[in-house]
C-alpha cells in the first residue's frame, strides 16, 4: 500500500492494520544521499580499523538491547513468528561481533619479502556500497552487507524491500556510522544501483530483481555480489533414519518463514521403497512442530505469507499429487494472508511445484529408484543455491554431496540449522555469484591493491634485464 510519497506497510496477519509508514526516496534524493555517503566514506576510511570496529561493537550492544521491541515490529511487518524474529536479530548481533573479531585478520596487509623482492598486498575499501535487500529476513540480510562493508572502510546505502522497511530503518539508526537507508520500489533501486559514485553492489532477492541489478551494475562496470533464489533438493539415501528429531528438523527446514526462504528444503526425494514410511514420519513431525496462526501468539510456529499475491500463488501450487494439510491452525484464517502448509506426494515431476522455486508453504516429495536418477533430478534446472543429503553414513553422504550442483550442501539437516558463520554461502549456476559469511564474505568488500619492488631493482641490487622482452623470474 502507498500514498503520495509514502509507503505504508500492512500487517500480513491482520491486513486491516497499518504497522508503519516510511517516506519514499525519489531518485533526486537518492543522488544527494549517495553523494553525502561518498563524502563521509573518505573520513570513515581514514579512521583506524580498531576505531571502526569499536563503532560496530557498540552497534551490536545497542541492537541487542533493543531486540524485544524490534522483534515485535519485525513480526508485525513481515508475518514471521516472534521467536524467529528474535532469532534473526540475535543472529545479526552475533554476525556483527564475528566481523569485529575477524576483520583485523581479513583486512590486514599481507607482506612477502624474500630473495625475489618485496610485495605488499593492501585491502582497500571500494567507496560507497549499494545494498538492496529482501523482506523475508530483512535484518540479517542487511547486516551481512552492512557489517563487512563498514569494517572495511566503505560507506553503505541500504534499500530495503517496501514489504519490510521498518525494522531495517531502526537497525540502521542504531548502527549510526556511514550507513544510510533509502525507501522505494524499482525506480529508487535503479537510481541507487546505477549511481556513478556507487563502487560495489550487494543484492539479495529473486531472479527478476537480480537480472535488473546485474544489468544496471554491468552498464557502470560496477562489481556486484548477488545471492539469488534456489530450488533446493533434499535427498534421502536408502539408509537415512527417519527419526523424530530428523523429521522435525526437516519440516521446519521447509516451513520456517512460511516457506519463504531461499535456502529452504523445496524438493524432497526419497527411495520409492520407503516413500510410505517417510510420509507417515513427516506427517507425524508436522503435527508436533507446525502451528499456523498469528505470529505474535504463543506456540505459533508459522505465520502468514507476505502478501495477497503470495497467498494466491501458494494456493495455485496444490494442483497435482496427493495433498496432505499439515499441523494445526490456531486463529482466524480470514484475518490475513494465511496458507495451510501442505506436503504434496508424487506430483507431476514437470509441474511448477517441482521445477520452479515455490517460495511458499507447499513442498513436494517424490520417490526415486536409484542414486544416479535422483542425482540427475536434483541437479536439473538453472538454480544451484543449496541442497542436502541425509544418510546414516557420513562418508557416504559427503561422497554424494560432492556431486551436487549447489553452492552449499547440508548433511543430515537443511536451512538455518546447517548454517555456520565460518562457512561461505552463495550459489552456482543462476543462483548468483559472490559469497556471504566467513572470510570470503568479508573479502567481497575490499579490493586487493599491490605494491611490488622486484629484487633486481631494490636499493643495492645490481640492475640487470628490464628490456621489453623481460618476464618475471617468479
Amino acid at each position: 500500500m502507498s500514498g503520495a510519497g509514502t509507503l505504508a506497510r500492512e500487517n500480513p496477519a491482520r491486513t486491516d492494520e497499518i504497522v508503519g509508514v516510511v517516506a519514499e526516496t525519489p531518485p533526486e534524493a537518492v543522488d544527494v544521499i549517495v553523494r553525502e555517503a561518498d563524502a563521509d566514506q573518505r573520513k570513515w576510511a581514514a579512521r583506524a580499523l580498531p576505531d571502526r570496529l569499536a563503532v560496530l561493537a557498540r552497534a551490536a550492544a545497542a541492537i541487542e538491547d533493543a531486540t524485544p521491541g524490534l522483534a515485535t515490529l519485525l513480526a508485525r511487518e513481515s508475518g514471521k513468528v516472534a521467536g524467529d524474529c528474535r532469532g534473526e536479530l540475535g543472529f545479526a548481533v552475533r554476525y556483527l561481533r564475528w566481523v569485529v573479531e575477524h576483520a583485523p585478520e581479513a583486512y590486514a596487509d599481507r607482506v612477502l619479502d624474500d630473495d625475489l623482492g618485496r610485495i605488499v598486498e593492501q585491502r582497500k575499501p571500494y567507496g560507497v556500497v549499494a545494498a538492496v535487500t529482501p523482506w523475508n529476513a530483512p535484518v540479517i540480510l542487511a547486516m551481512l552487507k552492512i557489517a563487512p562493508a563498514l569494517a572495511a572502510g566503505n560507506a553503505i546505502v541500504v534499500k530495503p524491500s517496501p514489504l519490510a522497511p521498518l525494522t531495517v530503518s531502526r537497525v540502521v539508526d542504531l548502527v549510526g556510522a556511514p550507513v544510510r537507508v533509502v525507501h522505494g520500489g524499482a525506480e529508487t533501486g535503479a537510481a541507487l544501483v546505477g549511481h556513478e559514485l556507487v563502487r560495489k553492489v550487494a543484492f539479495t532477492g529473486g531472479a527478476a530483481g537480480g537480472r535488473a541489478v546485474a544489468a544496471l551494475a554491468g552498464d557502470r562496470l560496477t562489481p556486484s555480489v548477488l545471492e539469488l533464489g534456489g530450488n533446493d533438493p533434499a535427498v534421502f539415501l536408502d539408509d537415512a533414519p527417519f527419526t523424530d528429531d530428523a523429521m522435525d528438523r526437516l519440516v521446519m527446514a521447509s516451513f520456517a518463514t512460511s516457506g519463504q526462504v531461499c535456502m529452504a528444503a523445496k524438493r524432497l526425494y526419497v527411495p520409492s521403497s520407503r516413500l510410505s514410511e517417510f510420509v507417515g514420519a513427516y506427517l507425524a513431525a508436522a503435527d508436533r512442530v507446525l502451528v499456523t496462526g498469528d505470529p505474535l501468539a504463543d506456540g505459533v510456529t508459522m505465520g502468514p505469507v507476505i502478501s495477497g499475491a503470495a497467498q494466491r500463488a501458494a494456493l495455485a501450487l496444490r494442483d497435482s499429487g496427493t495433498v496432505h494439510d499439515l499441523g494445526l491452525f490456531d486463529g482466524d484464517p480470514a484475518s490475513g494472508y494465511f496458507v495451510r502448509p501442505a506436503l504434496v506426494v508424487e506430483p507431476d515431476p514437470g509441474s511448477p511445484l517441482v521445477v520452479a522455486e515455490q517460495f511458499a508453504p507447499v513442498v513436494p516429495v517424490l520417490g526415486y529408484s536409484d542414486e544416479e536418477s535422483v542425482l540427475a533430478a536434483a541437479n536439473a534446472g538453472e538454480l544451484g543455491l543449496g541442497a542436502s543429503v541425509w544418510s546414516a553414513d557420513e562418508e557416504r553422504a559427503f561422497a554424494f554431496a560432492r556431486r551436487f550442483e549447489a553452492g552449499f550442501t547440508f548433511v543430515n539437516t537443511h536451512n538455518r540449522t546447517g548454517m555456520s558463520l565460518r562457512a561461505p554461502f552463495g550459489g552456482v549456476k543462476r543462483s548468483g555469484w559472490g559469497r556471504e559469511y566467513a572470510h570470503e564474505g568479508l573479502a567481497e568488500y575490499v579490493q586487493t591493491c599491490v605494491i611490488h619492488a622486484p629484487a633486481a631493482f631494490r636499493p643495492g641490487a645490481a640492475v640487470t634485464g628490464g628490456g621489453p622482452s623481460a618476464y618475471p623470474a617468479g
